[in-house]
């Protein structure tokens, strides 16, 4: 799952992106600092759920300057099971994006993401750019919306070597659209010298059809709930994710049905 940087003793640092539901730069630059990071290691990463780690543990990294204007952009990176399309071992984004003050308790922010796949030959190409409009109270709930011009998408085929019949898929492009909200609620404060929050999250993903519409549209729900607790510069993110089966319509990856974890530490 993608752990974004938080500062753990501030309730501020929305949870949704470490539970991967929002996308990292959503809310990763809203602290003082011009330039910070983050490292985690995640026992299955999980974004909009499906698992890009084929259920194995994974480590990631994020680096990113911001101005006090609002302006920020970064470099986030993920190792990734290799064996899952498109047979690389790590993923890597670049961001950039603007926060917007709307009063004292909303914010707007405007992001791209570059999203490529790296750390070895791959099968084909996987990589894919978004553009993101979200919309937080009290940096502690978030509404976003997701454009994918180009996203990737598998359907399940049959294909023939040799005159053996074998499971396969088959590589389109269309333009698909995300929507999620997420928060998270304090539950008690001063736990173990820090803050304990429940969190929650919910996503959309809908992929338009493609390949002349001979290939239909598709769509799945997914989502996420659990506990996490912050700790100074350090967050453990605990939950449970759920999606439905129909992601296998579109990704290559396990759907994710299962618990998992995240320990994270900003810099």
């Amino acid at each position: 799952m993608i752990a974004a940087p938080r500062r753990p003793a501030a309730p501020g640092w929305l949870c949704a992106c470490a539970l991967g539901l929002l996308w990292p730069c959503a809310a990763r630059c809203q602290d003082d600092a011009p330039i910070g990071g983050n490292l985690a290691a995640t026992s299955d990463y999980i974004y909009r759920g499906v698992s890009e780690s084929d259920g194995h543990g994974a480590l990631q990294a994020d680096l990113h300057a911001s101005s006090p204007g609002g302006t920020f952009g970064g470099v986030w990176a993920s190792t990734r099971d290799r064996a899952l399309e498109p047979g690389t071992a790590a993923e890597l984004q670049i961001y950039l994006g603007q926060r917007f003050s709307l009063g004292s308790d909303w914010s707007a922010t405007l992001s791209g993401r570059s999203d490529y796949f790296v750390g070895g030959p791959a099968h084909h190409s996987d990589d894919y750019q978004e553009i993101s409009a979200a919309f937080t109270w009290l940096d502690r709930y978030t509404l976003s919306i997701t454009a994918i011009p180009n996203a990737t998408r598998y359907v399940p085929a049959v294909c023939q070597f040799n005159g053996h019949y074998y499971p396969c898929y088959e590589v389109y492009r269309s333009a698909a659209l995300v929507a999620d909200a997420a928060g998270q609620w304090l539950l008690r404060q001063g736990l173990l010298g820090g803050g304990l929050y429940l969190t929650a999250a919910a996503g959309y993903y809908r992929a338009s059809a493609a390949n002349d519409d001979q290939v239909p549209a598709a769509d799945y729900i997914y989502g996420n709930a659990g506990l996490a607790l912050a700790w100074r510069r350090w967050r453990i993110d605990f939950g449970y994710f759920a999606s439905e089966q129909r992601a296998a319509r579109l990704f290559p990856y396990p759907v994710a049905n299962r618990l998992a974890a995240t320990v994270s530490w900003e810099f």
